[in-house]
């Protein structure tokens, strides 16, 4: 196979850089979504009252995750056709299982003894969720979106499949053309952005950090 440098120098500076805001919003969209329907599920798992729901429910976000993307939109393609929303659909729920379960696991992990000073401080239930447990959450649900984040990165690349356009289009034109050189060009900024995406992700996980946390943390004493 002849690697022609000249076709993937233009595709890498022409052709893909026009499909990086496709692909970025089949990417945040479905996040964003994700995050607004795992993060506060998870959270209400944890608590006393919904306790007994949460295999059930996990369960859910598991299917929903072991289920293929285009059979998503193959289920959904009677009532929405094809295109870019069945996509964004299928993209949320992909996303929906790595933040569910990190925001389970991680507010399930908070030490006792740490709820019961607060306790000991007056706290009541709401303060010591919103200043003592998801502080010493966040690192984990951060993993969490950073795991969903990746995931999405890659998997939307499926989108152009059914017409929702995305870096896929490159991706999948240079496999029907047997080029190779745009399969490369388009996985190369797969990559750029799967990678800008996670580090954006840890540098907001810092600032959202309390640093008194961080030190105890760098202490081993949380």
């Amino acid at each position: 196979m002849n690697f022609d440098t000249t076709l993937f120098l233009q595709a890498l500076l022409h052709r893909a850089p026009g499909h990086i805001a496709e692909h970025l919003q089949l990417v945040l969209i479905p996040l964003t979504l994700a995050v607004l329907i795992a993060m506060p599920a998870g959270i209400l798992l944890t608590r006393p009252a919904y306790r007994r729901q949460a295999e059930r429910v996990m369960s859910v976000f598991n299917a929903g995750q072991t289920i293929p993307p285009l059979a998503v939109i193959a289920l959904f393609f009677p009532f929405m056709g094809l295109g870019y929303g069945p996509a964004v659909l299928a993209l949320t729920i992909y996303a929906l299982l790595p933040i569910a379960r990190n925001t389970v696991a991680a507010i399930a992990s908070v030490p006792e003894e740490v709820k019961e000073a607060a306790r000991g401080m007056g706290m009541t239930p709401g303060e010591i969720f919103f200043r003592v447990e998801l502080p010493l959450s966040i690192p984990t649900i951060m993993t969490g979106i950073k795991t969903a984040a990746v995931l999405t990165v890659s998997t939307a690349v499926l989108a152009a499949l059914v017409g929702g356009k995305g870096m896929g289009a490159i991706i999948f034109a240079g496999i029907h053309f047997f080029r190779f050189e745009l399969v490369l060009a388009g996985t190369l900024y797969i990559g750029i952005m799967a990678i800008s995406l996670e580090r954006g992700l840890a540098l907001l996980e810092r600032k959202l950090t309390p640093p008194h946390l961080k030190s105890a943390r760098r202490r081993g004493t949380i």
